[in-house]
């Protein structure tokens, strides 16, 4: 026990760790709802558009051919849960970060991360054109297809009329 307090120290300790999640959960609660966060756990591509810096690639993916048939989660999730749960949670992360920060790239630029999800879902949907395109069949082009990025000449289809400044790679 602790002179003249009463309370023994793993009383206080205890409480301290209780102050600091309750801290840590109600922060995390208020930037949750504040940026709402929810809104990112479905399939609405308006979602996207939260952030202001968002909103020219959400204005191009309303012009897009892929608009009536691709939401942004077809093209920047993985296909199966557990990608797509755990890339949502890292963007998530990452833009949280960098938006409160405001250490981040304007325009927006596309991380190797997610320029390689969004390439294999290219591959995914697409995969009767692709499966034309792999070692050992008639080539795109009379390319192999670990030489062929669809993102190289197809960046504008989810985006149409994005300026290729903002489809670079994030270093």
């Amino acid at each position: 026990m602790l002179r003249g307090s009463g309370l023994k120290p793993s009383a206080i300790a205890s409480g301290l760790i209780g102050g600091l999640f309750g801290v840590t959960l109600g922060i995390g609660g208020f930037t949750f709802i504040y940026a709402r966060g929810a809104s990112y756990l479905g399939h609405d591509s308006a979602a996207c558009a939260n952030c202001h810096v968002m909103n020219d690639q959400y204005d191009g993916w309303i012009k897009s051919s892929h608009r009536s048939v691709a939401q942004c989660n077809d093209c920047h999730a993985p296909h199966d849960l557990v990608g797509k749960y755990t890339t949502k949670a890292v963007n998530g992360f990452r833009h949280s970060l960098a938006f409160t920060t405001g250490r981040f790239h304007e325009p927006i630029q596309i991380t190797p991360g997610n320029r390689a999800v969004t390439e294999g879902a290219c591959r995914h949907c697409h995969d009767d054109v692709v499966r034309m395109m792999r070692p050992g069949a008639p080539g795109h082009g009379g390319r192999q297809t670990d030489q062929v990025q669809c993102l190289r000449c197809h960046h504008s289809v989810g985006h149409a009329e994005l300026s290729p400044v903002a489809l670079r790679t994030e270093k």
